[in-house]
């Protein structure tokens, strides 16, 4: 299983900051560059709250065309996955797959799980992304114990993602390598 490329992350150091993703503040990728129909790792990285007030939940929307998402279980905070039909079932390990993940949150269990203002925490999901190169973006919600932060915004043509108030996690898909092999 191959989800981390690291000619891929030296690309993305030269060209990367062009695109405008660096914006620390937000709710980014932690490699926000990857190949096209690969298996992939989405860290999100969360670094502030709203304001003084504390995360209480994640919740990440999966872009279109990606597949079979799978979140990663942190300790204190609860899961919750939505599936919805596909319009274009696919086929998986000989399965015809109909209905897919469209949503996944991470809702802290009590108050003493929040994720404070002054600390730093990961979210991480893992699925196959789609076939075709270019821009995808994925929009997060997050909630605070006071307010909350929706990433959500995606750029017009000719727009910086950094000219955005509240822009959406951004990947760029890298065109795959050669066809063949199983991917995940």
């Amino acid at each position: 299983m191959k989800l981390f490329n690291p000619l891929l992350c030296a690309m993305w150091a030269l060209v990367g900051s062009g695109l405008g993703l660096g914006a620390s503040a937000h709710t980014v990728l932690e490699y926000p560059v990857a190949t096209a129909g690969q298996s992939y790792k989405a860290t999100f990285k969360v670094g502030h709250g709203c304001g003084p007030s504390p995360t209480r939940q994640i919740v990440v929307d999966i872009p279109a065309g990606v597949q079979g998402a799978k979140p990663m279980p942190k300790a204190g905070w609860r899961l919750e996955i939505v599936k919805a039909k596909l319009t274009q079932p696919y086929t998986s390990h000989g399965r015809s797959i109909t209905e897919d993940v469209t949503r996944i949150s991470w809702t802290a269990k009590t108050a003493d799980d929040f994720l404070p203002n002054g600390q730093y925490d990961e979210f991480v999901l893992v699925g196959t992304l789609p076939a075709q190169a270019g821009m995808m973006y994925w929009p997060v919600q997050q909630v605070c114990e006071q307010g909350r932060m929706d990433w959500v915004d995606i750029p017009k043509p000719g727009q910086k993602l950094s000219d955005l108030k509240s822009p959406a996690a951004a990947l760029e898909l890298m065109p795959g390598l050669a066809a063949g092999g199983h991917n995940h």
